[in-house]
């Protein structure tokens, strides 16, 4: 509950009154390159805004533009849908007919499952999108003779670079892109050479009235997002592919409610988003775009021992999200004490030395005794890891076991307080994790060799 009286646009508003969520437009201007997506959550106007570099250039694929509008606008507003969560969601537009309804239905169930399992709601209970009873059927997607070109969203950490250098070794030169403002994604783009873009998202600020006033908050699926506006702007600029760097650890579920279900930090990241998403754009957009991820075959660690060998990237990436907030950065690359920088170190400890990996981070995270608490978290000995895109709990494990024996770590303080309670445990090897195989969406062209 708000401790002092809301102001701005948002009035007396409760989320425990929200009712109603209305998807009222959205909009592309082709001069500006503008994107505007309005909402309304109880009568309270929303808008987002995204900024394509494209003004003033003709569509690629015009004919499947609006349904990729579409697409983007009803993902995009589970940003604002759940300050409130009301049962009711209405369209002043065109609405989701019965397959896309049911399919939105599970993007937000388990995109914001994660959200629902913090805030103490049960996703299964939201009536979410439900078709009318004479709705038409979903446009049928449009040949689109896009050019052989290949878009590759960069987060500035490791798994893009790998995914960067992969395609330059197949012979693909690809144009990398960023949505959103963070300086550093800019900074390891420069270093990598490539031409890069950025996509610029503005939220409705007052999302931060509402949650001034007790809104439901929370992580969504992020990359979801970004996979509707890039399939915008792909259509737009004309890109044939887009290649995203998720791996197959993100599909470990980061717990396991008592239900049986399975809640996952990274769902928008795993295959199963990334086939969702595929039949979304060949049932409804378009066959001739494909989105996929070149790591889906290999996990965290053999992304790490690939990136190890890339030392021009050393000095300058970065998975620290505090990088990456709407409001700015909040860390100088690395803060030192977040899962992601303990996860990221670990991974990496296996294939570097002490000294090499405190050159990275600026001191060893694994002999500094303040963090053995967060280092044992990844170890997940209690059925659960922490809720960051972080790799399975046994390539923790097994990193860790192999570090208890190498020279160079062994005696580090986290490691030799943390491999004892390990001994209970059928911990397969490094080696075994970095074997890649696991179902994926790469086409044949792009998938490296075993």
């Amino acid at each position: 509950m708000p401790k002092t009286e809301p102001a701005g646009r948002v009035g007396k508003w409760r989320r425990e009154d929200s009712r109603v969520f209305r998807f009222v437009d959205r909009h592309l201007d082709p001069v500006s390159g503008t994107i505007r997506l309005d909402y309304e959550l109880d009568g309270i106007a929303l808008v987002e805004r995204f900024s394509l570099p494209v003004e003033g250039q003709a569509a690629a694929c015009e004919a499947a533009l609006a349904p990729a509008l579409d697409l983007l606008h009803w993902i995009a507003g589970v940003s604002y849908w759940k300050a409130g969560c009301p049962d009711r969601i209405e369209f002043a537009g065109r609405r989701p007919e019965a397959w896309q309804a049911d399919w939105l239905t599970r993007v937000y169930r388990e995109g914001l499952a994660e959200f629902a399992w913090h805030n103490g709601l049960d996703p299964f209970a939201w009536p979410l999108f439900q078709p009318g009873p004479d709705e038409p059927n979903a446009p049928a997607a449009v040949p689109c003779p896009l050019p052989e070109r290949t878009l590759l969203p960069m987060g500035g950490g490791k798994d893009s670079l790998v995914a960067l250098e992969r395609l330059r070794a197949l012979g693909d030169l690809p144009v990398t892109v960023q949505v959103g403002q963070a300086a550093l994604i800019g900074q390891v783009a420069e270093a990598a050479g490539s031409r890069h873009l950025m996509i610029r998202r503005s939220v409705d600020p007052v999302l931060a009235e509402l949650n001034h006033c007790g809104a439901f908050n929370g992580h969504v699926p992020i990359t979801a997002i970004n996979a509707a506006v890039l399939t915008v702007f792909a259509l737009v600029a004309g890109f044939k592919r887009i290649v995203f760097a998720n791996e197959r650890s993100a599909d470990e579920a980061t717990l396991i409610e008592q239900s049986g279900r399975a809640v996952n930090h990274q769902f928008s990241k795993s295959l199963a988003f990334e086939t969702l998403f595929g039949d979304w754009l060949e049932r409804c957009i378009t066959p001739d775009l494909a989105v996929f991820s070149l790591l889906r075959r290999d996990r965290e660690l053999a992304v790490c021992r690939e990136f190890a060998g890339l030392e021009r990237y050393h000095r300058v990436f970065s998975s620290c999200n505090r990088n990456f907030h709407l409001d700015g950065p909040r860390t100088d690359r690395w803060c030192g004490h977040c899962p992601k920088c303990h996860f990221v170190f670990l991974a990496l400890a296996p294939f570097m030395s002490p000294h090499a990996l405190a050159d990275i981070f600026g001191r060893n995270l694994l002999d500094d005794e303040t963090q053995l608490d967060g280092f044992r978290a990844l170890l997940a000995l209690d059925g659960a890891k922490p809720f960051e895109c972080v790799g399975e709990a046994d390539e923790a494990r097994a990193a860790l076991a192999e570090l208890a024996v190498d020279p160079q770590w062994k005696s580090c303080c986290v490691v030799a307080r943390l491999a004892p309670e390990l001994d209970a445990l059928n911990i397969p090897s490094v080696e075994q994790l970095c074997r890649p195989g696991h179902d994926h969406r790469i086409p044949d062209a792009l998938r490296a060799d075993d």
